[in-house]
């Protein structure tokens, strides 16, 4: 049997976005021509903080932000962890967001973790979305149209 995440509802994903302020990007690329790249960027120019995760960067600078080694290593609260790794690594991912207060798991579209979700789960951290991509999602909730009247 294959294991398929079911998502919340379409109105709690959105509403996920809509308080959302900051999104640490783990395996964002330095590389423009990525989809972790290009989407980072559009999320920024929307007025979202993006924090920069990925070890082999660490330190450096990308999209006019820290680099950092893993979520763990963020010195601030993260609103959203939109995860840019094969399905395999997303366990690791949950394993170090369970000792963060980030408040979102989102594992973009394609990728879904039966392994993840479990150790989500037991550490009462429910709010996951998996196989999604944020910015469509954000470009379906309307969202850009309310930030942009703040």
């Amino acid at each position: 049997m294959t294991y398929t995440f079911e998502n919340k509802t379409q109105a709690e994903i959105f509403d996920y976005l809509r308080h959302a302020k900051t999104v640490a990007v783990v395996g964002l690329s330095n590389r423009e021509e990525t989809s972790s790249y290009m989407i980072a960027n559009a999320l920024q120019a929307d007025g979202f903080r993006v924090i920069p995760v990925n070890p082999r960067l660490a330190g450096q600078e990308l999209l006019g932000e820290k680099v950092y080694a893993s979520i763990k290593d963020v010195p601030e609260h993260i609103d959203i962890v939109d995860i840019f790794r094969r399905s395999e690594f997303l366990p690791d991912v949950a394993r170090d967001f369970v000792e963060t207060d980030a408040d979102i798991f989102w594992a973009q579209l394609g990728l879904q973790n039966e392994e993840a979700e479990q150790i989500l789960r037991a550490h009462n951290r429910n709010d996951i979305v998996m196989d999604r991509c944020i910015k469509v999602e954000y470009a379906y909730s309307g969202l850009r149209q309310e930030r942009a009247g703040k």
